[in-house]
């Protein structure tokens, strides 16, 4: 499989060249049950805190969530600029050009459909 395909290919001595997938928005989804924002705020911020603990490169990873918190037309001027190589366009499954993989939950990428008002 090439680039822009599910998984790119890498080898120790290249980086992965063709067209990336463009970022869109990510299909609309359901959380196991019904959350708040702030319930939702929190786990992104513990996601985000731990993030570089899962591996990659921190910058990679500040990279990621400045694209997942922007406009989409940020956000793809955001991973293009970072070189972040996006293997499935709602960035759920993303590669830096050394080949790491970064996979991002969907609730730090939209909202779920059952997010509730708080209290």
């Amino acid at each position: 499989m090439g680039c822009g395909t599910s998984v790119p290919e890498f080898d120790e001595n290249e980086v992965c060249t063709g067209h990336y997938t463009k970022v869109s928005k990510p299909n609309p989804w359901a959380y196991t049950k019904p959350i708040t924002r702030t319930e939702l705020m929190k786990m992104r911020d513990e996601f985000w805190d731990t993030a570089p603990h899962y591996g990659g490169h921190k910058e990679i990873w500040d990279a990621l969530r400045a694209a997942a918190e922007a406009e989409l037309s940020l956000a793809q001027s955001i991973v293009d600029s970072a070189g972040i190589i996006v293997a499935s366009a709602d960035m759920t499954t993303c590669y830096d050009e050394r080949g790491a993989k970064y996979e991002l939950p969907k609730y730090v990428l939209s909202e779920p459909t059952n997010l509730i008002h708080d209290d």
